[in-house]
């Protein structure tokens, strides 16, 4: 039996009840919420899962390694100070770029400091419950108990349950121009507290620091702070609101974040809904990207579309003539991306100097953590080819540190039995040597 007294159990108890009281209670507006974010073992719990997420350090510098050696308990102690007595102020984010899928275009984050990525942490804690109450069974993205993987099994039931006509949305540049105001007046359908309120805007119009100077932030939110999920989440549940209450017969949504896509049963209905997507959308101050928003058929296996990383398309069933079932297999990006990262890190030259054992101990848990994700029933093939890919480097690699330069790179790596001392992490239970 867990101890009452114990910090997280506490935490806990505090998120069930906030809960349950919203679900009872669907028009209330919770205040007395800011004393709550400042209690000591809200912000320890915050700490704890900021420290199990690691990440960069903020404009200031400083790290999570770094904060252990200040001293957590001083930390926090610091910053409930600063909270009780209304003296917090949040720093601008550092603006870093990732690459994205595509390997070409890069994607914006913004870092806030340790201390604000604490703070944003306890304000999750307290705020997640009251909008969990309100949030559809459709939505999946960043949400306690909800994967990326439940939203792909539920479009691959949806289709499977005959809804062959498909919506795919993308917002454009959903994260940079999601409406302050708009927001803030979503939140506060039910949060009265002023006080978290003004640390809601504070953090939305922090700034971002990028190549020396703060810019203002005068609109959406920031990809890389730990409260913008769920904010993300609260503007789009508008859209879902809408939905249930005016298009709900036009099909099946399911959503994960900003990507949606909207499952019908007839060419009608999917055209339908696609028209009150686009306006739906621009009554919420957002915009479908003209070119990535479109209606697909899947009838007669012709055409398929991604979502979440996966592609979907319905293929011709062997044993079955004339009938066809779904199938879902990495999307072309997906596979990009992995490639991308495999040869990030076999290719440079700079890293010939390093035994071919430490190459493997990197690509491992690449390799692990893309197939516990993408790898399913009936997409052994491309598993195979991402094995392939992973050796031809791998072989590539040793042949270059070998200096066998005009020799295939097989050739210098055909001994099987030295790739399986070499412990490489293979998608396909079916990889072999070629």
């Amino acid at each position: 039996m867990a101890d009452a007294n114990h910090p997280i159990d506490k935490v806990r108890h505090l998120q069930r009840q906030l809960y349950l009281a919203a679900k009872r209670s669907p028009q209330r507006r919770f205040h007395a919420l800011y004393d709550r974010i400042a209690r000591r073992d809200v912000l320890a719990r915050a700490w704890e899962q900021v420290r199990a997420n690691r990440g960069a350090a903020g404009i200031d510098g400083q790290t999570i390694a770094e904060v252990e050696t200040y001293g957590v308990a001083r930390m926090l102690d610091e910053l409930r100070e600063q909270l009780v007595t209304n003296r917090y102020r949040p720093v601008p984010v550092r603006r870093v770029y990732i690459p994205k899928a595509d390997g070409r275009s890069r994607r914006p984050l913004g870092i806030p400091r340790v201390r604000d990525r604490v703070l944003q942490a306890a304000a999750r804690l307290v705020l997640e419950p009251l909008f969990e109450a309100d949030f559809v069974p459709f939505s999946y993205g960043f949400r306690p108990k909800r994967s990326a993987r439940q939203a792909v099994d539920a479009v691959r039931d949806s289709i499977e349950a005959g809804h062959h006509w498909v919506v795919e949305l993308d917002i454009r540049t959903f994260f940079d121009t999601v409406d302050h105001e708009l927001l803030l007046e979503l939140v506060a359908r039910r949060v009265s507290d002023r006080r978290v309120l003004k640390l809601l805007r504070q953090w939305l119009t922090a700034g971002v620091l990028e190549e020396g100077s703060v810019r203002p932030s005068l609109a959406g939110v920031p990809q890389g702070g730990v409260i913008s999920p769920l904010l993300a989440n609260v503007y789009l549940h508008a859209l879902d609101a809408l939905w249930v209450a005016e298009a709900v017969h036009l099909g099946e949504v399911v959503r994960y974040a900003d990507d949606l896509v909207v499952l019908c049963g007839s060419e009608e209905e999917a055209d339908a809904a696609h028209r009150w997507l686009v306006d739906a959308l621009g009554r919420l101050k957002l915009a479908a990207h003209p070119d990535k928003t479109r209606v697909v058929g899947l009838t007669d296996g012709t055409d398929g579309f991604d979502f979440l990383g996966f592609h979907f398309r319905r293929t011709p069933m062997v044993r079955r003539p004339g009938r066809r079932a779904t199938k879902t297999w990495p999307s072309q990006r997906a596979r990009k991306s992995v490639r991308a990262k495999i040869k990030a890190v076999t290719a440079p030259r700079s890293r010939l100097h390093l035994p071919v054992e430490e190459i493997v101990a990197e690509l491992n848990p690449i390799l692990r953590g893309w197939g516990a994700y993408f790898r399913r029933p009936g997409n052994g093939r491309q598993m195979s080819q991402i094995d392939h890919y992973v050796r031809l480097r791998v072989a590539l690699f040793v042949s270059k540190k070998r200096r066998r330069r005009g020799i295939s790179p097989w050739q210098v790596c055909r001994d099987p039995r030295w790739w399986q001392g070499l412990g490489l992490y293979h998608l396909s239970g079916a990889s072999q040597l070629r």
